[in-house]
């Protein structure tokens, strides 16, 4: 059955490879392709495919290699040129939005999930905040748009899930840990996880560091075929990963931190050195996305949840949109490019592998349902709405191209 379902999915996706450009028009992208596969292939009374998660502890280890390699990769192709030409920006989206967005996000679920548990409402928040451009990656290859806005969203895209993941790791422990008559448990769950992040961030820039400054000086000395440096990368954030949770650590945030710290010696490598690894994260998160279909027959199964429907609408809406507009007031962003990136913040695989770890982690009864089912109508609505008004927001800035005398893309518009 497993091979089975392999088969499918491998042929599925070389499907998508061969008709790529024609389902562009579309909008449809390889994660939007692979969900609607794993919907079609695993509904019904008696699906053709089916995964029992039973083994959770397998599969979470799984779900955790997948998103360190995703972290990783995520932050090493971010544009260092990018990041100093837009500090300005890129700091107050990070810096101020972020934790704005995520109190909207955690301010809202209590008032519409009151009853839930605080530490769960505040795990929910950081799953359903993380974006993810690859369900609309048509926006970030859209020349209409200006290329400064596109930028600035992916360095966004590729940071956010970094930052907001040892958040979620916080949350989650006080979260398992918060019962009645457990306030014991309750400080030693913080402190664990503190001491997990801080295992973490060490393992993470000691390997990051370390190959950083090896791969740097072999390949400077020509010791290193160009095929070697690619399995060199990949190895990163692998060893990052095992040493953090060998050292009682958490390994997709040593994986992102090792990201970090390697990504100014990859700059003197050559092109496409993290390719390989690159490859493997995308055809390893098109898994995760044909699974995200099963998801969603489960959900859509037990029918709608108005509560849950609602607080998904806003949180891929005002719950982003306001703490943008407010963080970016003050710079040289015009009004209509400040709603742009407050309207474009697409979630997708981060929240699915987060909302997957929170359902392993929490029991039914604390609350892990309760987050995955929120997640994938999130998702679900991000897709939707996001999909939707990407080509409008392109034909309004490709209008405004026309009709504006300024030089495009030195304001942003």
């Amino acid at each position: 059955m497993v091979l089975f379902a392999v088969t499918v999915i491998a042929g599925i996706l070389f499907t998508w490879c061969v008709l790529s450009r024609r389902l562009a028009l579309w909008s449809v992208t390889a994660p939007i392709a692979m969900m609607l596969a794993g919907i079609a292939l695993t509904s019904g009374s008696d699906p053709p495919l089916v995964f029992d998660l039973g083994d959770m502890a397998g599969f979470e280890h799984a779900v955790e290699v997948v998103l360190a390699l995703l972290l990783f990769v995520d932050a090493t192709e971010v544009p260092a040129g990018v990041i100093r030409r837009e500090r300005r920006v890129v700091a107050r989206l990070l810096g101020v939005a972020l934790p704005l967005t995520l109190g909207a996000a955690f301010l809202a679920a209590l008032a519409f999930f009151p009853d839930r548990p605080g530490w769960v409402l505040a795990a929910l928040a950081t799953v359903v905040v993380p974006l993810d451009l690859s369900p609309a990656a048509a926006v970030v290859r859209d020349e209409r748009i200006p290329a400064r806005l596109r930028e600035v969203l992916t360095v966004e895209g590729g940071l956010s899930d970094g930052i907001v993941s040892p958040v979620f790791l916080l949350c989650v422990a006080a979260a398992a840990e918060s019962r009645p008559a457990a306030g014991d448990d309750y400080a030693e769950a913080l402190l664990d996880a503190v001491g997990a992040a801080g295992w973490a961030v060490g393992a993470g820039s000691l390997v990051g560091y370390a190959a950083g400054v090896l791969l740097r000086r072999s390949w400077a000395r020509g010791w290193m075929l160009p095929a070697a440096t690619r399995l060199a990368v990949l190895s990163v954030p692998i060893a990052a990963y095992t040493l953090s949770v060998a050292l009682g650590g958490n390994g997709f945030v040593a994986s992102f931190v090792a990201g970090v710290c390697i990504a100014p010696a990859l700059r003197h490598l050559p092109e496409g050195t993290v390719r390989m690894t690159d490859d493997l994260v995308t055809l390893l998160t098109l898994g995760l996305w044909f699974l995200f279909g099963q998801l969603v027959n489960d959900e859509f199964w037990d029918g709608f949840h108005l509560s849950v429907v609602l607080y998904a609408l806003l949180a891929v809406t005002l719950v982003r949109l306001v703490p943008v507009m407010l963080a970016l007031i003050g710079t040289d962003l015009s009004l209509s490019d400040r709603l742009f990136l407050g309207w474009m913040g697409p979630r997708g695989v981060a929240s699915v592998v987060f909302g997957l770890l929170a359902a392993i982690e929490l029991p039914a009864a604390g609350g892990g349902d309760f987050i995955s089912r929120v997640m994938v109508i999130t998702v679900m609505v991000s897709i939707v709405l996001h999909g939707l008004s990407a080509e409008p927001v392109g034909r309004l800035y490709a209008r405004r191209r026309r009709t504006s005398p300024e030089p495009w893309g030195k304001g942003g518009g």
